[in-house]
Parts: structure tokens; C-alpha cells; sequence
């Protein structure tokens, strides 16, 4: 079987996930996130237009109404309902809304209107937080417990870096962060850190009947033994997800993009970042003592 070098080319890995994220920030601290009104608070406005239009018709329609910040996306299964997410709106001014869109396409309905705290988004961000932190606290116990500590903490080292290539992503393109994002994140550290536990487990497999090799070694076929699983594995659900972002509507596809960048960056960890990351952390106490 062919084993890939993948441990003695870490700097080219590391170096490629470092200027993505480096990118990223940059786009965080100039332009800041595109913060939905989850976290904002605003009103949502949904709307049947009984018809077909485009959502360029609609945003044309809202800068005339000089409303500061609005976020329009196609809805229902025939693409003709309408949901309008907005900055907090006086009563008149929704109204003024429902009035214009009537005189574009006449038979527009009003479904609901809905106004949203940002209290909610809040609550919602840092329950978010408080479970990314005990579950990265109980991962760190129980791989050091099946593996050991270097491991642990490469894996949840794995972990902050596909956050922070969804966060990345998030900042670079500019994509609303709404309620959903949290879901994202949730969703992209538990499958990655599946991926991750598969790979070192046939480490520690082949550490026991390769006593003579460098760890480099080992790591290298073990990767090279459990890639195609994992690529395949990726591909299965990556094709689930296409299918989602492609037939699922306008209301999931920032959710799905995300998942799609999200489920890539933990494979690419997984295979490239945490072994890696084990290794150069194996290295350490050697370094010392020398």
C-alpha cells in the first residue's frame, strides 16, 4: 500500500489553513460580521406573492423605501412566498411595505409578521459557547483517557481550526450570521471530531505492532490507511448537502454553503492538521531535553 508523506509536509498544510484564517480576520476586524437579526433584533415579514418575481425586484424595491438594512430570500417549495428580515420597523412602515409590494405584483399577501428580539440571539450565542466549551472540556478528558494528552490536545486544536474556517468563511463573503450559524458550528465539531477519533484509533493500532517505526511513520499509513474512508465518507454527505443547497430553497442555502465549507475544512483537519499537530506536540519534550 502506498503511504503519503503527510506528517513531513505539515508546514505546507499548516501554512495553507493559517492564510485562510489569517484572511479571515483580516475581513473580521475591517468589516466586522454581517450580524442577522437574530442577534439584532428587527421584525420578519412573510409574504405570499402568489406569483413568480426575482429578489433583485424586491431589494430595489426596499432601498426605495430607504430602509437601512433588510435581508430578502425566496421561501415556500414554489419559490413565490416571500420573507424579509429588517431592522426593527414601525407599524406604518410595514405596512408602506405590504402596500408596495401590492402595487408591483397585486396579489401579495401578508402571512405574518413577526418582530425579534436580540435578547433571544444573545441567549442563544452564549448557551452556544457554554456547549462548545464543556464539549471541547470532555473531549480533551476522554481522548487523553483512550490516547493520550498530545493527541487530546491536537484534536481540539483540529476542532478551533474548522471554526475558524467557518468563521472565515462567514466574514470573507459576508454571509448573514442568523440563528442557524450556531447550528452550523455544532453540527461541523461533532462530525469532525468523528473523523479525527478514526484516524488516531488506527494510529494506536499500528503503534502497538510497529514498536521499531518513528511515530512519523506510523502516523503517515495510518493516514493512508483511513483516507479513503474518509474522503468517501465526506463525499456521502457533501452530495447530501449539494442536493440540499441546490433543491432546498432560498430560506437553507447559507445554511447548507456553510455546512459544505464546514464538513471540507474538517476533513482537511482531520487528515492534515490534527496527526500533524500530535506529532510536532510528540516533539516537544525532545526538544526540551536536548
Amino acid at each position: 500500500m502506498k503511504t503519503y508523506k503527510i506528517i513531513e509536509k505539515r508546514h505546507i498544510w499548516f501554512g495553507i489553513s493559517l492564510t485562510i484564517i489569517a484572511l479571515g480576520l483580516i475581513f473580521m476586524f475591517m468589516r466586522g460580521f454581517n450580524w442577522g437579526i437574530d442577534f439584532t433584533g428587527g421584525n420578519m415579514l412573510h409574504f405570499n406573492i402568489n406569483q413568480n418575481y426575482e429578489l433583485a425586484e424586491v431589494r430595489s424595491i426596499l432601498e426605495k423605501l430607504d430602509i437601512k438594512e433588510f435581508e430578502p430570500k425566496k421561501a415556500g417549495d414554489s419559490g413565490q412566498e416571500l420573507i424579509i428580515r429588517t431592522v426593527d420597523l414601525s407599524k406604518d412602515m410595514q405596512t408602506k411595505i405590504h402596500d408596495t409590494l401590492k402595487q408591483k405584483w397585486p396579489k401579495t399577501e401578508l402571512i405574518r409578521a413577526e418582530a425579534i428580539d436580540a435578547i433571544i440571539g444573545k441567549e442563544l450565542q452564549k448557551q452556544a459557547i457554554i456547549a462548545l466549551i464543556i464539549a471541547n472540556i470532555g473531549m480533551l478528558i476522554y481522548i487523553t483517557f483512550r490516547f493520550e494528552f498530545y493527541s487530546a490536545v491536537a484534536a481540539v486544536l483540529a476542532l478551533v481550526h474548522d471554526v475558524l474556517i467557518v468563521l472565515s468563511f462567514y466574514a470573507i463573503f459576508n454571509v448573514p450570521v442568523d440563528s442557524t450559524f450556531i447550528a452550523v458550528i455544532l453540527t461541523i465539531v461533532g462530525y469532525s471530531i468523528n473523523d479525527t477519533i478514526v484516524i488516531f484509533d488506527r494510529i494506536r493500532e499500528n503503534q502497538r505492532i510497529m514498536r521499531k517505526n518513528s511515530f512519523d511513520e506510523v502516523a503517515n499509513l495510518s493516514i493512508s490507511q483511513s483516507v479513503s474512508r474518509s474522503v468517501n465518507t465526506s463525499l456521502t454527505t457533501l452530495l447530501t448537502i449539494t442536493a440540499l443547497f441546490l433543491l432546498g430553497g432560498e430560506t437553507i442555502k447559507d445554511f447548507t454553503l456553510a455546512l459544505v465549507v464546514g464538513i471540507t475544512a474538517g476533513t482537511y483537519s482531520s487528515i492534515f492538521i490534527a496527526s500533524p499537530l500530535w506529532s510536532v506536540f510528540r516533539g516537544i519534550p525532545k526538544t526540551v531535553k536536548a
